[in-house]
């Protein structure tokens, strides 16, 4: 791909992001609330420091006046102060960002792990027990709310078999200094492999519901692609050579099985960055989509919009890479 074609396309973002930004913008505006009523709360304060609250956190100022505001410190990278914690947004998102990427990251893990092969042996034995008990898991990982989904794993592993913890990222037993500010590899450059064992316990429920969408999706395009794989031409004329059949499983029909597996898998990890506000919250994982929630509550409106513009310029980006990743893995599709 030419870097004059690289360039048109990312300049085609351009749009897309500044749309999302005035659908949110709109959005949050229109929400029932006063973030000043609510930071109020029971106090009892005179109608002058109620309009200076209003003066002092901008909103005064009338609605276009101040989405251009917060447009042009979008783009220097200032998102304003929080209502709520009266700090840069920037960075309260930077504190809860790391938490997120880790769930993300074992999500996006579990899931490869397990729809990869279950995708391959659901195509190899096609129309078999394991292959029906496969398809209905996928459909039924689509359709599955995560809410509901991870309520019953902690209603199964937490209260009856009391086995995992349901909420934080790890024992309050522990204390680990941040390096990486990832908890799974922090206790482990610490030296800590209980405090490793105990945050993994922590992160195993969140991320089996977050990537069991990103499981069935994956398993049904591996196993689609798998079925096509196998009815090509080179396939049969590798059979018809004699070589054996895990070598033309694994070195030839794999291999290229996998091109929209690889491309759907790098979309589909934006789509776990939307889900993760729920799972954080049923979880109580202190990452940056419980942290919109709360914020949403207070009309915190300063970091609502970071956040979400946030995930938005992530799920953007992901998309162009695997438009670039399947161009690159597939030279006869051009971008």
């Amino acid at each position: 791909m030419s870097l004059a074609r690289l360039v048109e396309r990312l300049l085609q973002l351009i749009p897309v992001l500044l749309g999302v930004s005035v659908i949110v913008f709109v959005m949050i505006t229109l929400t029932p609330g006063d973030p000043v009523d609510i930071m109020i709360g029971d106090e009892i304060v005179t109608e002058e420091q109620e309009e200076a609250m209003r003066r002092d956190l901008g909103l005064d100022r009338p609605v276009h006046e101040r989405f251009l505001v917060f447009l042009g410190n979008a783009v220097q990278g200032d998102f304003g102060e929080s209502f709520y914690h009266g700090r840069p947004v920037a960075d309260v998102i930077a504190e809860r960002l790391p938490a997120t990427i880790e769930l993300t990251l074992v999500a996006m893990i579990i899931a490869l792990v397990t729809a990869i092969p279950l995708g391959v042996l659901a195509a190899i034995k096609r129309n078999s027990i394991l292959d029906r008990i496969a398809t209905v898991g996928s459909l039924l990982g689509v359709s599955l709310p995560g809410f509901w989904f991870g309520i019953l794993l902690i209603m199964l592993f937490a209260v009856q078999l009391d086995l995992l913890p349901v909420s934080g990222r790890i024992g309050y037993a522990f204390e680990i200094e941040p390096i990486t500010h990832f908890m799974l590899i922090d206790t482990l450059l610490r030296g800590r492999p209980d405090a490793f064992l105990d945050a993994l316990s922590h992160i195993i429920l969140p991320a089996i519901t977050l990537g069991l969408p990103m499981t069935a999706i994956l398993m049904r395009v591996t196993r689609a692609s798998m079925l096509e794989v196998l009815r090509q031409d080179y396939v049969t004329f590798a059979e018809a050579k004699g070589l054996a059949r895990h070598r033309i499983l694994f070195r030839h029909a794999l291999k290229n099985a996998l091109i929209p597996t690889v491309s759907v898998a790098a979309i589909e990890t934006g789509s776990l960055l939307g889900g993760n506000m729920i799972v954080e919250t049923v979880f109580g994982w202190p990452g940056l989509g419980r942290l919109v929630v709360e914020s949403i509550f207070v009309r915190n409106y300063p970091l609502v919009q970071a956040a979400v513009l946030l995930y938005a310029v992530t799920y953007v980006m992901l998309n162009f890479f695997a438009d670039i990743l399947y161009t690159v893995l597939n030279p006869r599709v051009k971008l």
